[in-house]
């Protein structure tokens, strides 16, 4: 079975490329919304637990701006102009993982008060607990498209020597 790229990219330059495109803004992003579950419960917005939410937000935000301009520039765009790509499965792994810039740059620009600044704390916490949901949703859908045969969603895809109409 042939791997998609956002596969082959995590399994090649073992451990390097799990721990920079995987384990890092996960592992951030996780912080982030467990301490978010913390903070709404409390409503605690001083405390330390916020300034670790508000510093891996800004982190996975900056950090995770850096991965998106890096794929877009040796990934995408060169794939794209070769026709590299290998079926949907493929493009909407990468594209899906890709999106995670939406909602990690957005609590990245809220943490640094550069959005949301006519709410208040928590009006703000809502925003950051609805991008991080979304993110969660973009990163799932990635991964579940990633671990697809990249060529499943093809119509060629061939059942028993047959290809499905």
């Amino acid at each position: 079975m042939t791997m998609t790229h956002y596969m082959e990219l995590l399994a090649v330059n073992q451990p390097w490329n799990l721990l920079i495109f995987m384990a890092v803004p996960v592992i951030l992003a996780e912080t982030v919304a467990i301490s978010e579950l913390y903070l709404l419960y409390t409503r605690d917005y001083d405390g330390p637990v916020r300034r670790l939410n508000r510093w891996a937000g800004i982190t996975v935000g900056v950090y995770f701006t850096g991965v998106f301009v890096h794929l877009m520039q040796n990934a995408v765009v060169p794939l794209t102009i070769s026709g590299g790509w290998r079926g949907p499965a493929d493009v909407l792994a990468v594209g899906f993982y890709l999106a995670g810039i939406v909602p990690l740059g957005g609590i990245a620009l809220l943490d640094l008060g550069l959005i949301g600044r006519g709410r208040g704390e928590h009006g703000r916490m809502a925003i950051h607990a609805a991008l991080v949901g979304l993110f969660l949703i973009v990163a799932h859908i990635a991964m579940i498209f990633g671990m697809l045969d990249p060529t499943l969603l093809t119509d060629a895809a061939a059942v028993g020597g047959h290809t499905m109409h």
